[in-house]
């Protein structure tokens, strides 16, 4: 679907190159541009202390692009970025504005170059105010300083690190619709854009609806511990054979005469503590201690059984092994093969949407740093003399 869109990736770790690795999934032809030594995210494992011979963080990201590695420090592989700039129809990065602006690769300075160009800056903390510099994770400007680790951990219990990439992930598809926009925006107008992702506002996004009740009322409630539920039914629960499993009850009081019968407890319909939501939400901790006994008494099987005959929404809790297995993950497009240069694949997730009839997947492996070096600078049209000219001196390497 994006065959022809020449996308120039400057960009390391997640945020960033987890777009253009959606984008490359869809058919464009993404260029990633590596530091000498390479992307760090290359060495994940190294940084926790593990050896692994493969890097399934690195591949999921950069699963079909080409990759050139530039000393972006000299002055001629600055030059060298700022001519695939000006033939790119994306410019994808998430180096801090500041240096960007001294080397001239802020979007101003390509624009002059390439007014058709889209430029998407993915930053920690957004292009103004007094932290546009400000050095920028997941789990710092997306996780802690929007809000949402202190409202994710229950009452009580202390603030805990997210999950690798989330927040990143998060970010990635949020700059991706808006590099899509503005594309659609180009074909109209023939003229590119910047476009500014932050992970501090995707986050504000992505807990949207608690920040909408926190501006209307000045505050939250809490996350609180299973008992202490503000909706005790909306819980976690546990079968005889101990597997967990969420129950979701539509909003109000339709489904609590279904979750009665489902549970074999009927004789609690009526029972004024719990026929309305206050009242439930009064009676929380005893509640949650009734339903507990009453989901005690039968197998994960059986449960699934009576929840279906009562058209209650309910889902396993999986553990991440059991959810890369899962049937339904698979049907739905959320497994997909990465292709191997040695003709075998392997596992990774597949990207958030799917376009059926289209060829959406990945379209091979994540490069060895600079792989595609020679490659990328002829198509940009170096002559091989200066082509070796970058390579010995440093400026461009190839096959780190």
């Amino acid at each position: 679907m994006l065959e022809g869109v020449k996308v120039v990736e400057y960009a390391t770790y997640i945020a960033a190159p987890g777009c253009g690795g959606m984008m490359a999934d869809w058919g464009a032809d993404v260029i990633k541009v590596e530091p000498p030594g390479g992307d760090p995210i290359r060495k994940f494992f190294d940084s926790i202390g593990t050896e692994s011979a493969q890097n399934p963080v690195f591949d999921m990201d950069n699963r079909g692009k080409r990759s050139i590695v530039l000393d972006t420090a000299d002055p001629k592989g600055k030059a060298v970025l700022q001519k695939l700039a000006s033939e790119a129809d994306v410019f994808l990065t998430n180096v801090r504005p500041a240096g960007l602006a001294r080397a001239g690769l802020d979007y101003d300075s390509l624009k002059a170059n390439n007014p058709r160009l889209v430029y998407a800056s993915v930053t920690g903390y957004g292009l103004e105010g007094p932290d546009i510099d400000r050095p920028g994770f997941d789990v710092s400007a997306f996780w802690a300083r929007s809000g949402m680790a202190t409202l994710m951990a229950p009452k009580g219990v202390d603030p805990f690190v997210i999950r690798t990439g989330m927040g990143d992930h998060i970010t990635s598809m949020a700059t991706c619709a808006g590099v899509l926009a503005a594309l659609v925006e180009r074909g109209r107008t023939g003229k590119g854009r910047l476009v500014e992702a932050s992970l501090l506002r995707a986050a504000n996004y992505a807990m949207a609806s608690d920040m909408a009740i926190t501006h209307a009322f000045g505050k939250i409630a809490s996350t609180r511990p299973r008992p202490q539920s503000v909706q005790p039914l909306g819980n976690f629960f546990q079968s005889s054979d101990g597997k967990w499993f969420v129950l979701v009850p539509r909003q109000g009081d339709a489904d609590w005469a279904p979750i009665c019968r489902a549970l074999g407890i009927e004789h609690l319909i009526a029972d004024e503590r719990f026929t309305k939501s206050k009242a439930r939400r009064q009676n929380g901790p005893e509640l949650v201690g009734l339903i507990d006994e009453a989901f005690a008494r039968y197998t994960f099987e059986e449960i699934a059984t009576r929840l279906d005959a009562e058209s209650l929404a309910w889902a396993p809790a999986q553990t991440a092994v059991e959810a890369a297995r899962d049937p339904q993950m698979i049907a739905a497009g959320g497994v997909v093969d990465i292709p191997q240069t040695d003709g075998t694949t392997k596992k990774a997730p597949g990207s958030p949407l799917r376009f059926p009839g289209a060829d959406d997947g990945p379209k091979g492996p994540a490069p060895k740093p600079g792989e595609h070096t020679r490659s990328v600078l002829a198509e940009a049209g170096f002559n091989g003399d200066e082509i070796m000219n970058l390579i010995a001196s440093g400026v461009a390497r190839e096959g780190l």
